[in-house]
């Protein structure tokens, strides 16, 4: 099952890719953002395991095997590539946009996701019922959904397997370095304020950890 988002670009020929039968495509009429498109294809999916990458598949494919294994026989919630791992590869980029990362990402990991260094890794997987929930609690539309959702992964204790990643396809950013960055500043702020509301609760996400350990231990 792959499922395209088209976040209000327009250039997708959308005919042509669902005559292929497992594509479907998602159009938005205006851009929204990248956690918007992101939330809408995890939501639309039904697969047990749930991934999404961006539209150039930077990493490959031959991640998506292991992923399945690591959350199909291994029992992870959560599966997230890591740029920072041993065995990693990737293009640094340039010398601005690697010190705003630095500094963005000692502030992230102090202010929600203790400690979690590579937030924005565009490699992400989950358990089909775990992304069910976590999604449905997803609000921010920009690139600091990244964040939020790893921030919600913490939340709840989910088990994360971390692996490293090979960059294999090296497409043109869109991120715009000050503009982003002072939205993303602001996302953040707001996943704090959403985080002291309780706007975060899942009854489900809250007694999944619980449930799975008398489920064991009953077998």
């Amino acid at each position: 099952e792959i499922i395209v988002v088209d976040d209000g670009g327009g250039d997708i020929d959308r005919a042509r890719l669902e005559r292929r039968g497992s594509v479907r495509v998602i159009t938005y009429p205006r851009n929204r953002g990248k956690g918007a498109a992101v939330r809408a294809g995890m939501l639309a999916a039904d697969g047990q395991v749930r991934v999404y990458t961006d539209a150039d598949i930077p990493y490959g494919t031959r991640p998506i095997v292991d992923i399945m294994g690591y959350i199909l026989d291994r029992g992870f919630h959560a599966v997230i590539g890591d740029r920072t791992l041993r065995g990693s590869a990737y293009v640094e980029p340039p010398l601005g946009r690697r010190a705003l990362s630095y500094v963005a990402s000692g502030f992230i990991g102090r202010l929600v996701t203790g400690g979690f260094f590579d937030t924005q890794c565009g490699l992400k997987a989950f358990r089909g019922d775990v992304a069910d929930e976590l999604f449905k609690l997803v609000r921010v539309e920009r690139f600091a959904f990244d964040v939020e959702v790893i921030y919600l992964c913490l939340k709840y204790r989910l088990d994360i397997k971390r692996i490293p990643v090979r960059l294999e396809t090296n497409s043109t950013s869109s991120v715009r370095l000050i503009r982003d960055s002072t939205r993303g500043m602001v996302d953040l702020f707001r996943i704090k304020i959403r985080q002291s509301m309780g706007v975060y609760y899942s009854s489900k996400l809250e007694g999944l950890i619980s449930e799975e350990y008398d489920h064991f231990r009953s077998r």
